[in-house]
Parts: C-alpha cells; structure tokens; sequence
C-alpha cells in the first residue's frame, strides 16, 4: 500500500481497535491515518506504508484497510442529525479529498 499524502509521520504502532496503524500529519492540517496493517515500513509520500493486514478488531476478517481523513478543527457545517453525525465535523470524505489532487 502507498501513502496518499506528503506529510509527517506522527505516528506508528499498535492500538487495541486499529491494530497496526499509522497516522500522517499532511497538507492543510489533515491527518491521514491507516488502520489494520500487516506490517509497517518507513513512511514517505508515495512510498510503501505497510501491507494489508487484519489486526486490531479485525481479526479473522480477510485483510483490508480503514482509510481516513480527519480536521484538526471541526467543520461544524457539516455536521448533521446522523447518529454519529458530530464526527462528520471533523472527517472529510476520503473519495472526494483524493479527486482533487
């Protein structure tokens, strides 16, 4: 897998959800962060990040990537009456963020 961003690593470990991940300050104060991975290599724009994996809380599912893309200051019209419509203040819509660069 390759990073989707310039930015700096902030980041990289093991946490009880995501499992093996790795979070990337990039361009206009957004955090990337990558979760589930394999295994985790030197990070650098366009560069392998690590492999597809299935640790954390997904475990014993067929390996895969949890993708996001976070504001470091909500975004409150965006919000909405969603269950976890709060957060939408915060995510940005990965699709859409990536068609712009």
């Amino acid at each position: 897998m390759l990073s989707t961003t310039d930015g700096i690593v902030l980041y990289t470990g093991e946490i009880a959800k995501g499992g093996k991940v790795v979070l990337v300050l990039g361009p206009r104060w957004r955090l990337h962060y990558f979760a589930h991975l394999d295994s985790i290599q030197t990070v650098a724009s366009g560069e392998t990040i690590g492999t597809l994996g299935a640790t954390g809380n997904a475990q014993g599912k067929p390996p895969h990537l949890h993708y996001s893309i976070v504001r470091l200051l909500p975004a409150p019209w965006k919000a909405d009456g969603a269950t976890q419509g709060y957060k939408k203040a915060f995510f940005i819509d990965p699709h859409a963020y990536l068609l712009e660069r």
